[in-house]
C-alpha cells in the first residue's frame, strides 16, 4: 500500500506510476519497495486478542445482604454483565457464604 506524500490518501497503480485519486499526485513505482510490501495473503491472523477476566480469583467483596431465606450472609462478590442487545449492564452478586446468585434490583 502506498500513501500520497502530498495529501496522505491511499494511492493506486496506473502502469509504471502510483497515482493519488484525491490530489492526482504521481510517483514512479519502485519494484523493490513493492516486493517488501505485505499482501493480504502474506499476513497472518492470530485471532482475537486474549482478554483478561478480572473477576476470576478476585477476593473483593461488597456489603450486600444475601436474599436467600436460609442464609444470613452479609457479603457478596459482584460483577457487571452486559444486557443482551447492549443497551446497559446488570450487576450480578454471589453470596460469599452460600453461593446464591442474584442481580441488582
Amino acid at each position: 500500500m502506498q500513501f500520497c506524500d502530498e495529501c496522505g490518501s491511499i494511492m493506486h497503480t496506473e502502469g509504471d506510476a502510483w497515482v493519488c485519486r484525491s490530489c492526482e499526485n504521481e510517483e514512479p513505482r519502485d519494484s523493490q519497495a513493492e516486493a517488501a510490501m505485505a499482501t493480504r495473503e502474506g499476513q497472518r491472523d492470530d485471532g482475537a486478542p486474549a482478554v483478561a477476566d478480572t473477576t476470576r480469583g478476585s477476593t473483593e467483596t461488597v456489603r450486600e445482604p444475601c436474599p436467600a431465606d436460609d442464609c444470613d450472609g452479609e457479603r457478596a462478590s459482584s460483577e457487571m454483565m452486559p444486557k443482551p442487545g447492549g443497551s446497559y449492564e446488570v450487576r450480578l452478586f454471589t453470596c460469599v457464604e452460600c453461593g446464591h446468585k442474584w442481580r441488582e434490583s
